[in-house]
């Protein structure tokens, strides 16, 4: 089992940045899959980015402003989010899961542990 907890998020003005903090217990987040998903209110929960073995993957709508990273001595993933629009407003939520090295990273249904997410909030 593996216990993930999110933190950083919070309100923050179009332009400005946060780094999302998502800290594992149970197990050591290097032997899994990692991402970020996130869901705005009405909407259906969408991938943001993802690192598994040697690859890292970004949705379209954040490349270039959203680097996503590991700290495996801390056993902690980290989004940094910069240059955040009013869009990219939602509840974040990290997740974990053990899949094949060919596994698309960006199926929500594919990672089999997540946090209680993290309200991002940019305004305008």
């Amino acid at each position: 089992q593996v216990q993930l907890v999110e933190s950083g998020g919070g309100l923050v003005q179009a332009g400005g940045s946060l780094r999302l903090s998502c800290v594992g217990s149970g197990r050591s987040l290097s032997s899994y899959a990692a991402g970020w998903f996130r869901q705005a209110p009405g909407k259906e929960r969408e991938f943001v980015a993802a690192t598994g073995w040697t690859r890292l993957s970004y949705a379209d709508s954040v490349k270039g402003r959203f680097t996503i990273s590991r700290d495996q001595a801390k056993n902690t993933m980290y989004l940094q989010m910069n240059s955040l629009k009013p869009e990219d407003t939602a509840v974040y939520y990290c997740a974990c899961g053990a899949m094949p090295y060919s596994s698309p990273l960006d199926i929500a249904n594919r990672y089999t542990y997540w946090g209680q997410g993290t309200q991002v909030t940019v305004s305008s």
